[in-house]
Order: structure tokens, then sequence, then C-alpha cells
């Protein structure tokens, strides 16, 4: 698989710094659209949220507008335009007063999104620097745990059904009358993870929220994987952090030209990215049935 061009200590590449269409949709293959309601689309049908015009398709999968060549908030400036102006954005899953979140649209995982802080004093800054402020990064992180807690609900609605861990839950969901109290099922927050890059490949502040799989097509090569499977990811509930932390310096670390190590089983692949792929493949199907 050929590598696309990157810049030296980021995981940017340049179909993504010179995209023009702005991101709809996270994943690979199209989903079959759910009838029954979810945690996505009862917060996306809430009275606070300005009205979005539905689709046939799949949450995952809406329809994706495109910027002009000229629009101010294209390359590395891309993300502006869901600040801007979020309620023309389909992509954009909810906003509030503080925060803007939406689907990746280059995404590194089966779901993959986006949060997006709007302070104007923060959100050009490096998230090392902007997260030493301890009011704002509380409120980040207070808005992170909301936003994975979203993403878990739909994992457990695109996968739950087919989970051997969730079967138990959906029996006493299925009994009638149903129990007071559920089986918690599958603990679905624990294949998220969330974090900010540190060498972002964008210029406006923001916080990726996706599931462990690491299982998408737009994943194309070894600083990609990387970028989600090493430490040049880092927490958003490690922050502050410590003057002397090594994860400063990711360049020093070497974190994007280390071993393609396996997320889930830790079998080393070298520098071998097709076969890491494969193998991805084949962990994620087994993933989705733990």
């Amino acid at each position: 698989m050929t590598d696309d061009k990157e810049l030296p200590g980021d995981a940017i590449t340049s179909e993504k710094i010179n995209a023009t269409t702005l991101p709809g949709h996270a994943g690979d293959k199209p989903l079959r659209s759910a009838n029954k309601r979810n945690a996505f689309t009862e917060l996306m049908s809430s009275p606070q949220k300005p009205k979005v015009k539905p689709t046939s398709k799949a949450l995952l999968h809406r329809a994706i507008p495109t910027l002009p060549p000229n629009a101010p908030f294209t390359g590395r400036n891309g993300l502006g335009a869901y600040m801007a102006s979020p309620t023309k954005f389909p992509a954009v899953i909810y906003h509030n007063e503080d925060f803007v979140a939406i689907y990746d649209g280059f995404p590194k995982s089966s779901v993959h999104v986006l949060l997006l802080p709007l302070n104007p004093e923060k959100t050009l800054l490096h998230p090392f620097k902007a997260f030493e402020d301890p009011q704002f990064i509380a409120s980040v992180k207070a808005e992170v745990r909301k936003l994975k807690s979203l993403v878990a609900s739909e994992l457990r609605r695109l996968y739950g059904k087919d989970s051997a861990s969730e079967q138990t839950r959906i029996k006493a969901m299925e009994t009638d009358p149903p129990p007071e109290a559920l089986p918690p099922g599958r603990d679905w927050e624990k294949q998220v993870l969330t974090g900010i890059h540190s060498g972002p490949s964008m210029n406006h502040l923001h916080i990726h929220v996706l599931s462990v799989d690491r299982y998408s097509s737009c994943l194309k090569h070894k600083k990609h994987y990387n970028s989600f499977a090493t430490p040049f990811l880092v927490d958003v509930e490690d922050f502050p952090l410590d003057p002397e932390d090594v994860r400063r310096h990711p360049g020093g670390q070497g974190y994007l030209k280390s071993d393609l190590i396996c997320w889930r089983c830790q079998q080393n692949f070298k520098s071998s990215f097709t076969s890491l792929k494969q193998h991805l493949a084949q962990e994620y199907e087994e993933w989705k049935r733990e």
C-alpha cells in the first residue's frame, strides 16, 4: 500500500490537508438504517438542537457537503467551518455554547468523532498549552466524557446484537415484562479511546473520541496507525501533563516510526503495514463478537 505524503512530526496527510470536502460520516461501509432510536439520534432530535434535515442513510453515513477551493476554512483550518456555522453541516452531531462535536472526515476507526472547543482564547493553541488552564481542561474532560458515552451507545447499537457479552442483557430486554434492572452487558465505554495528538494535524484544537478497533479504509499507512496506537495519542484524562512528561517531545520518542503492534493481541508486524491491515480486519470481526 502506498503511503500518502506526510509532513514531519505529525500524522497529517496530503489527502487531509488539501481536502475541500467536509466530513459527514465515519466508518468504512454503509450500515443498515436502524428503526430504533439510539443515543446519537435522541440527541440530534433534542429541542435544544437546531433541526437538521434527516436522511434515509444510517447515522454514520450522512451526505457530505463540499466547500469551494477558495473557501476560508480549508486545509489545516478546515475545522473552523464547523465552529463558525455548526448548523450548516450534517457532520455536526451536536453543539452548544462551548463545544461542537462532529464526525471525523477521515476516520481511523469504525466510529471516530471529534470534539471542538469554542473558547476563542484556546482554540488555536497547542493542546499542551491550552490544557494548562485548570478550569478549561476540567470543562473539556466533562464534555469528552459526555461524547464518549454517546460513542459507547453507538457501539452498542452497531455491534451489540453480535456481542457475546451482550446476550444476557438482550434476552432480559426481550422478556415480558422486562426486569426492573437490566444486566449491564458489555462495557462499551472501555472500547472507546479519547485524546489529542502531541503533533496535531489541524490548526484548531480538537479532541479525538474513537472506537478501539482502528478499522477503516482511511487508515492508510504506518503513521496513521501509530498516531492512534502509541503515546502520540495523549489521553485527555492525563492532563495537565508534568513538565518532564516524555510525551511532550513525540519526535524524540519516535512514536510514529515505531514498530506496528496490534492493539488487541500485541503481535509485532515491524514495518509491514499491509500485513497489519489484513490482521486488523480479522481482529475487528473477533472484537465485535467478544
